[in-house]
């Protein structure tokens, strides 16, 4: 009976060692697959996506073609770097139960995540507070930044859609600006965003939202947000008593 060569032996163990390296590359295919599934059911509902390539933003358009050489004109800026432009928008959300509760905040920041379109980061309190039952530390808010594309896509849902459905509302006060162009709001409630799910998140809350623009002053940054679709309150006319 003829001995088995050493070579005989390797073309005997070559198929089970590729049948072994495939099976090891399928069950990594495997997990891979597994893992980017358990991500994507951990994400929140309306999580963050990315913008789609070639995605043309309306208001970003409004202003370069039509509110910025308004702008020139009615402040005879000479070039178009001058003219006050929009650079951020900050979103603020309190939440003071937190302090007993946890998922209050949890849910908070679901509801951030849909309004901005982005992932809030959590803030913490600076310091202690014994009246307030507040320690350094605590999470008690959520915020969010929002820059570019994902800025003017907010200022446009806000302005179109959100804005309307203020109860008795009659316009932005003009006294809300800070003297250098930005403009701060408080909301009694951020129901007012269609984004939200009433029946997930039946508790109204408070927020507020900063425009920070590059105007320096107030007149400039009022002209900026009118142009671009901001309601402001008019200022009442005030009529001679009659003789």
């Amino acid at each position: 009976m003829a001995k088995e060569t050493p070579k005989d032996q390797k073309k005997e163990h070559a198929p089970k060692e590729h049948k072994d390296h495939a099976t090891k590359e399928q069950q990594k295919a495997k997990n891979k697959e597994n893992s980017q599934k358990f991500h994507a059911a951990e994400a929140p509902k309306g999580a963050v996506a990315p913008m789609p390539a070639g995605y043309k933003v309306r208001m970003s358009d409004l202003y370069l073609n039509t509110v910025r050489p308004a702008l020139m004109k009615d402040f005879d800026l000479a070039s178009p770097m001058a003219a006050p432009k929009m650079t951020k928008i900050v979103i603020n959300i309190g939440v003071s139960e937190a302090k007993e509760n946890i998922q209050a905040l949890d849910l908070a920041k679901e509801d951030l995540t849909l309004i901005s379109g982005q992932a809030p980061q959590v803030r913490r309190a600076k310091k202690s507070i014994s009246n307030f039952k507040l320690r350094e530390g605590m999470p008690i808010a959520v915020r969010v930044t929002l820059r570019g594309a994902r800025m003017y896509e907010f200022f446009d849902r806000f302005v179109s859609l959100s804005v309307p459905r203020m109860r008795d509302f009659q316009g932005v006060d003009p006294r809300f600006f800070d003297g250098r162009g930005n403009l701060n709001m408080g909301l009694r409630e951020h129901h007012i965003f269609p984004e939200v799910n009433m029946e997930r998140s039946p508790k109204a809350r408070g927020m507020n939202i900063t425009f920070v623009t590059t105007a320096g002053d107030d007149k400039k940054g009022k002209a900026l947000l009118e142009y671009m679709g901001m309601p402001f309150k008019k200022p009442e006319v005030k009529q001679a008593p009659k003789a």
